[in-house]
């Protein structure tokens, strides 16, 4: 399985022949080295609803006709938008083609805001956990500490977690190493942080506050391999 970051919580999967995106925020994101028009995807998966986490999702569904897996509000949304969707809720988990996705719990909002000035309920927020060729990888999605994350840990050994450091919207460092501490995590990676003045954040200062020192900063266009 090879896992590439894009910038803000931009994460890409290339596992079983199969390319996976996750939170495809490129138009708009000063951070990321991808061009909406060239992504590559057979599936994409969404935390929630936000902007900056839907992005592209339906440009990048229509143009590879990909399917778009997230809460069953968020996938009625984008489906009357003219997409493939697989709608799941938090607990739930499926088993597709290209690997087993089960969302968790997530502490945040999920509204899309459109051009009419408009906020669009999206459903709960969530994490996803994903699951390919016997490695399993944790993106956290937006949100901030909870004690069930230890749950998460105990329940699923992570090889890889993404977790948000840029305080204000989400966890800051602080609160993220401790999240860390809880999931158990073989691999640490900080993302959403950066991309806006109210998330700016030294990711190596976080990388220095686990206890396990066992963090990278992943800069966009990096490739890690489980």
């Amino acid at each position: 399985m090879k896992i590439s970051y894009h910038g803000h919580s931009v994460i890409q999967i290339q596992t079983n022949g199969k390319n996976i995106i996750i939170d495809p925020f490129i138009t708009g994101n000063s951070l990321t080295d991808l061009v909406p028009e060239e992504v590559k995807a057979d599936a994409i998966l969404l935390t929630h609803g936000h902007n900056d986490h839907v992005g592209d999702t339906v440009a990048i569904a229509k143009q590879n006709d990909a399917l778009v897996v997230a809460n069953a509000d968020l996938t009625t949304f984008l489906s009357w938008q003219g997409v493939k969707t697989h709608g799941m809720n938090i607990g739930g988990a499926w088993q597709f083609d290209f690997g087993k996705v089960r969302l968790t719990q997530a502490f945040h909002g999920s509204g899309y805001a459109t051009e009419n000035n408009e906020i669009i309920y999206c459903g709960m927020p969530t994490g996803i956990l994903f699951s390919s060729e016997g490695k399993t990888i944790y993106h956290a999605g937006d949100t901030g500490v909870f004690s069930d994350m230890k749950l998460i840990g105990d329940r699923h050994p992570i090889d890889a977690a993404f977790l948000p450091i840029g305080d204000n919207f989400t966890m800051g460092p602080e609160d993220a190493a401790y999240a860390a501490k809880l999931l158990q995590a073989k691999l640490v990676v900080p993302i959403h942080y950066n991309t806006f003045p109210p998330i700016k954040q030294d990711p190596q200062q976080f990388i220095e506050m686990l206890e396990d020192k066992n963090g990278k900063v992943m800069n966009p266009g990096d490739v890690i391999e489980l």
